[in-house]
């Protein structure tokens, strides 16, 4: 009875202490704030998976800037919904939704051809959209889920895009990754997790692969006035879990120490705007700031055998 009573008085001191000290915890949990007040009229967007969470705060701050912005989202009818909240929020947007699938080559590769086709300019690139701890499945090339669409489907959409970027410079690509890079290391011997599989560890495979891109796209396009960073978002609370209950049900009781989406997408819109980014590439950022690389995301050798090996699954060559 005494140790229930401990418990429970335990409990209403924390609860007491959680209340009192919310607005503070509320303002670590934000992180840090984008404040540059760079103007991008006559500037054009592209954004990945801009239908919801950060990517939709992203896509809003870009409009809000002047920026014609392009939302590549693989569900047209929830883009549609999402461009018209950014509408009405901001009458004078110019937003714009079109399909692309990034688990499906063949809609990326029609999505570049018709933008290619149709827009004549592409200043900023953020590739944002991705899937985590997804049940094991298949992209329709084959390949697993989470490298298949948060890093090999982003490659060859930056690939198709390159060109454009090259002739609107200065330009700029910004890579969402995530501190799991941390925990991930790329398994040549079974990228596609056929051996065995973890979905958390497949994530994080995928986000230490994103770190990796940005880095070695960066060594690449040097002197070519395209910049190229990754990014940490921080933890945010969006439906990006809605594969893991477990998860779900952990970010919902500690919702007060997460991020909005809004917060979260602070960094990608530092990335994208900030001026005294103009010449910085190659390098990591969280809040706002640069951001610790784990070892594993730092090497020069392991970079280009993904970046080789890459272009050999997309059966494509980019020297």
């Amino acid at each position: 009875m005494m140790l229930l009573l401990v418990i429970v008085a335990g409990l209403g001191v924390v609860t007491l202490l959680v209340i009192l000290f919310a607005p503070h915890i509320r303002k670590y949990a934000a992180g840090g704030v984008c404040q540059s007040t760079a103007v991008l009229d006559g500037k054009t967007v592209l954004i990945t998976g801009a239908n919801t969470g950060i990517g939709k705060e992203t896509a809003l701050d870009m409009a809000m800037r002047g920026a014609r912005v392009i939302m590549a989202c693989r569900d047209v009818e929830k883009g549609e919904e999402a461009a018209a909240s950014i509408r009405a929020a901001y009458s004078k947007a110019q937003v714009e939704v079109r399909e692309l699938d990034l688990a499906d080559t063949c809609s990326i590769r029609a999505f570049a051809q018709s933008f290619l086709r149709e827009v004549n300019q592409l200043h900023i690139l953020i590739n944002n959209a991705g899937v985590m701890m997804c049940p094991y499945t298949k992209t329709i090339d084959g390949f697993e889920m989470h490298i298949g669409v948060n890093h090999l489907g982003h490659f060859l959409l930056t690939y198709l895009l390159i060109g454009q970027l090259k002739r609107s410079a200065p330009a700029r690509i910004v890579v969402v990754s995530s501190l799991a890079h941390n925990f991930g290391w790329i398994r040549f011997h079974d990228l596609h997790s056929q051996g065995s599989y973890n979905s958390g560890l497949a994530y994080c495979q995928s986000k230490l692969a994103n770190v990796l891109f940005a880095r070695e796209l960066a060594r690449r396009l040097k002197d070519t006035n395209v910049t190229v960073n990754s990014v940490h978002p921080g933890t945010v609370n969006s439906d990006l879990t809605r594969h893991s209950t477990l998860m779900t049900i952990f970010f919902t009781v500690f919702s007060m120490f997460l991020k909005t989406p809004r917060e979260g997408a602070q960094t990608s819109i530092y990335c994208a705007v900030a001026e005294e980014l103009h010449s910085i590439s190659g390098k990591h950022f969280s809040d706002c700031a640069p951001a610790f690389v784990a070892p594993q995301g730092r090497s020069e050798e392991t970079a280009r055998r993904l970046w080789d090996v890459s272009c050999e699954l997309l059966g494509i060559e980019w020297d």
